[in-house]
């Protein structure tokens, strides 16, 4: 007659809830794999979507709701934000280089170590970002607010070289609200 250990049905529990656990970890990343590499559809919410790390390049995000979403480390070349609502998002250390955030709220956004570079922030409200480190070179900012922005000083003159017009919502004025 075999008899069973005492300890030998708590064992075999806590062995099905690690195997149960790995399964729904293992669905969630299939998931997140499938929502990073697949275009976002129009209109869609988004927001407190968790985009860390993943590849945005040239997706369209227009008009979404992306508000408290993490694009940390995010790579985004050409990828359309615009009209966006980014509100209290991060965007630390990633890479948008040439995208579109005309017209989107970038308020509250953590945006440090970014790359900006020939980005367009055409009407877009920055105020209250957290910028610093991040690249501005060639980014178009006609009419954008940076009304209590934290930048770089070296990315301030930059971007004041050519900053122009008011912001349509918030009326504020770009080369005031950059401290130009």
């Amino acid at each position: 007659m075999t008899t069973i250990p005492a300890r030998l049905p708590s064992v075999l529990r806590r062995l099905r809830w690690m195997v149960d656990a790995l399964a729904r970890l293992a669905l969630l990343l299939v998931l997140a794999w499938c929502l990073g590499g697949a275009p976002a559809p129009a209109a869609a919410e988004f927001s407190g979507v968790d985009y860390t790390l993943t590849n945005q390049n040239e997706q369209d995000f227009s008009g979404q709701d992306l508000a408290n979403t993490s694009f940390a480390g995010a790579a985004g070349r050409h990828a359309d934000f615009s009209g966006a609502n980014l509100h209290g998002a991060i965007l630390t250390q990633a890479a948008f280089p040439e995208a579109s955030f005309a017209g989107a709220d970038l308020s509250g956004v953590l945006m440090d170590k970014v790359d900006f570079s020939g980005a367009d922030f055409t009407g877009a409200d920055l105020s209250d970002v957290i910028a610093s480190g991040s690249n501005f070179s060639g980014a178009t900012v006609t009419n954008a607010d940076f009304t209590g922005a934290l930048i770089d000083r070296v990315d301030q003159r930059l971007l004041c070289r050519d900053a122009e017009g008011t912001h349509p919502l918030t009326g504020a004025d770009t080369r005031l609200s950059l401290g130009c």
